[in-house]
This record gives C-alpha cells, sequence and structure tokens, in this order.
C-alpha cells in the first residue's frame, strides 16, 4: 500500500487533549527552601500559586538534610538522594534518578513536567519524560555558562552552553524571566522560549517594617544613608565594585553604612576589603524583609543575573535602587524615576550613580517613593495566570507532537 501523502501536523481537532481546568504537574528542581536563593525562593511562590489554583502538584527534589525531621516535605514531595555542591555545602546537587522517575510516573503518570535546573536530577527528568511521552516545559534561572569565567574556567562557558541549549531545546517551551535574555538565547540557537516575569510579595516587603532599633545596631541614626545589598557572597555577584563604590561615597558623606545580607564563599575576601561594613549571613525571609525597609539605597552591582529578584524585594521595601541596565533592572525601573540605572559593564558609571543618590537627599527620597509605586504591578497573581497559561499550551502542543510523531511512524510501516 503506498503511503498517504498528508502532512503530520495536518492533525484532526480530536488529537488535542480536552480541555483540563486542573492538571497533574510534576515539578523537578535541586533547589527549594529552605535553601535561601532567588531560584528557590520563587520556585516555591509558584508551586504554592499552582496548588492554590486546584493543580496537584508532585515536587521532586532531593533531600536537603540527613535529619528528616529537619526537612519539611510535603506529602506530595518526592525526595531524591543528593550531594553538598563545591563552595555551597548547604545547597544539594540532584543525582541521576531515571530508575526511581520511570517507575514512578509509569505507575502515576503527571500530564506535564516542568524541570526547573538542569543538573543531574533535572537531566533524568527528561530523559524519563521524552521516553514516556510527557510533554515538558522548563526554567532558564540561572548563567552557569556565565559564572564559569569568575572561577578560572572561562573555557567550560561554550561547552556549557551548548549543554543547555540541547537540554532545552528538547522541552515544549522554556520559560525566562525578560525580554532581553529571551533575545540573547535566541541568537545562540535556543527554541521555543516564553518570557514569563517574576513577581514580589509586596505585602511582605513593605517599608513599614522600618526598624529605627535595627538602624541603631548598624551605627545609623534616621539621617544615616545605609546602602543595602542581598545575595550570595560569590567572585559571580561583582562585589568587589561595591565595595569600590560604598568607598567613593563616604568620601562625601562619610557616616554611609554598608549592609551585606547573605553568606558564600567570598566573605573573607570581603570583610577584608570592607572591614567596617555590617555581613549579616544568611537571613530567615521576615528578617530580611525588616532589613530591606531599613535601608536606604539597594545598590546591585551583578551582571550575573538570569532575573534579580532581589531588585523587585528593594524596590517594594521602597530603596533607592542602582542597578546595571539589564535583567530585572532593565525591565522595571524607568532611570531617574524609580531608580538609576548604569551602562551594561560600566563600573565608573555604576560608581557615580551610587555617589549622587548617597549625597542627593532629594533624589534618594523621590526614588524610594517611585520605587514602590512601580512595583505594584508585579504581582504574583497574573505571573502564576500566565505560567498556568503557558503549561496548558505546552501540554497541547506536546500532544500534537506526539500525534504528529505516531502519524510519521504509520506512514513509514504502510
Amino acid at each position: 500500500m503506498a503511503a498517504m501523502n498528508t502532512d503530520p501536523t495536518d492533525l484532526l481537532v480530536e488529537n488535542l487533549p480536552a480541555a483540563q481546568t486542573h492538571l497533574r504537574i510534576a515539578v523537578v528542581t535541586e533547589t527549594y527552601p529552605p535553601e535561601i536563593n532567588g531560584v528557590a525562593l520563587t520556585l516555591k511562590r509558584v508551586v504554592d500559586g499552582l496548588r492554590e489554583r486546584g493543580h496537584r502538584v508532585q515536587l521532586v527534589r532531593p533531600r536537603q538534610s540527613v535529619d528528616p525531621r529537619q526537612d519539611r516535605a510535603e506529602s506530595a514531595d518526592v525526595l531524591m538522594r543528593g550531594l553538598p555542591i563545591p563552595r555551597y555545602p548547604h545547597l544539594q546537587l540532584g543525582l541521576p534518578s531515571r530508575k526511581q522517575l520511570e517507575p514512578l510516573w509509569n505507575l502515576e503518570r503527571p500530564d506535564l513536567v516542568h524541570i526547573a535546573t538542569e543538573g543531574p536530577l533535572g537531566w533524568s527528568a527528561l530523559r524519563v519524560a521524552r521516553k514516556l511521552r510527557i510533554p515538558v516545559t522548563s526554567d532558564f534561572r540561572t548563567n552557569f555558562h556565565a559564572y564559569s569565567s569568575h572561577y578560572g574556567m572561562g573555557w567550560l562557558s561554550k561547552p556549557i552552553m551548548a549543554y543547555l541549549k540541547r537540554f532545552h531545546n528538547q522541552t515544549e517551551t522554556t520559560m525566562v524571566p525578560t525580554q532581553g535574555l529571551a533575545e540573547r538565547l535566541a541568537r545562540a540557537g535556543f527554541e521555543r522560549l516564553q518570557v514569563v516575569a517574576r513577581g514580589v510579595d509586596a505585602q511582605i516587603f513593605d517599608p513599614a517594617l522600618r526598624s529605627d532599633a535595627l538602624r541603631a545596631r548598624w551605627g545609623a541614626n534616621p539621617d544615616t544613608p545605609v546602602m543595602l545589598c542581598v545575595g550570595r557572597l560569590a567572585r559571580e555577584k561583582n562585589l568587589p565594585l561595591l565595595v569600590q563604590a560604598y568607598a567613593q561615597a563616604r568620601l562625601i558623606r562619610p557616616d554611609t553604612r554598608l549592609v551585606l545580607a547573605g553568606d558564600g564563599p567570598a566573605r573573607s575576601e570581603l570583610q577584608a576589603l570592607a572591614p567596617d561594613a555590617i555581613f549579616t549571613g544568611q537571613l530567615a525571609r521576615d528578617d530580611l524583609a525588616r532589613h530591606y525597609a531599613s535601608a536606604d539605597i539597594f545598590a546591585f552591582p551583578s551582571t550575573t543575573e538570569t532575573f534579580g529578584n532581589v531588585v523587585l524585594e528593594a524596590m517594594a521595601s521602597g530603596l533607592a535602587v542602582v542597578a546595571f541596565d539589564y535583567a530585572a533592572a532593565a525591565d522595571t525601573i524607568e532611570h531617574g524615576r524609580s531608580g538609576l540605572l548604569a551602562p551594561f559593564g560600566d563600573d565608573e558609571a555604576f560608581a557615580r550613580h551610587v555617589v549622587e543618590v548617597t549625597r542627593n537627599t532629594a533624589l534618594l527620597q523621590s526614588l524610594r517613593t517611585q520605587a514602590r509605586e512601580a512595583i505594584q504591578r508585579a504581582d504574583w497573581g497574573s505571573i502564576i495566570t500566565q505560567i498556568e497559561s503557558v503549561m496548558k499550551l505546552a501540554l497541547c502542543s506536546g500532544t500534537v507532537a506526539a500525534a504528529a510523531r505516531r502519524s510519521v511512524a504509520s506512514q513509514q510501516m504502510a
């Protein structure tokens, strides 16, 4: 019998899945609270939001503590083996888990698998989902390829980028947080990219939490300019530039204080560079919110973020943000109105902006007010709705692709 001359993508409507109000979603990640980082905290907000909308979310992640009582897992969580990440022993790297995931998803098949991290656990989930023909979406959340140059391994950048492209191009959709990142990835050969912004809870991060008692502990009175930076204390965060800008600001306002909230392998180096700075270590969310609200300026020198949730948290807390013109800052800040943006990589401009906002009290107060107003639009409710829509479209496109493969196979057999 001759093969039919039919376009495999010309599929009948009945090949599409029936509209589903609630989905069974397997979310795979190698980081999650109580770990404190932007990926973990953002992902928890997404998982909670999907569950609040009635979706059944199965969270697949490494066990985060040798003591099960300290790992507060939900009943739907699937805990895998993990290993501490070098330089970040409080974080876990998931191990290859195909032998565990395949029977799990054969027994209770998810409608869709969403992979948040591209490590060994994420790769295992991708291979199993493709074998079982389960549609997959993914997140591009961390610039691993950019980080390599900060650790004397710049030669790894191209191989890492090739791996990331191979990984994400096997999914129905890759969600990226900014249009600028989507354009850079598209030029590098990434396919099926969808921009999905991130949100901030403006009730948690609120200027009303400002604490005079906390400022007094920092050696600051109500009029003292307090500069804050939040995040990992690591080479890729470009923190020596922050210290340099702080030193220049102190030439104008010697009473300026610098607070670094977070921890990491570069802490000792930074303490040597800025011995009079306050190093808080890692902070729980409520304490972190008080620290944000009690500062005045948020100086963020990083040039390796995929997004930078801390920028939104600082704006919601009513801080005057100084950052480079890219990632979250580029998408949310209007230069001169709701923050100050330096051209990407222009260290001198960044330092000048820090000095200017420290010196100019009127500018500082104006930026603080406008920052809070500008961020009100970045609410999590609308972002969860967008993520939900992307997942449902991926579910449809995954079914169409599977039907197309079956059509091609039947033609080849004819």
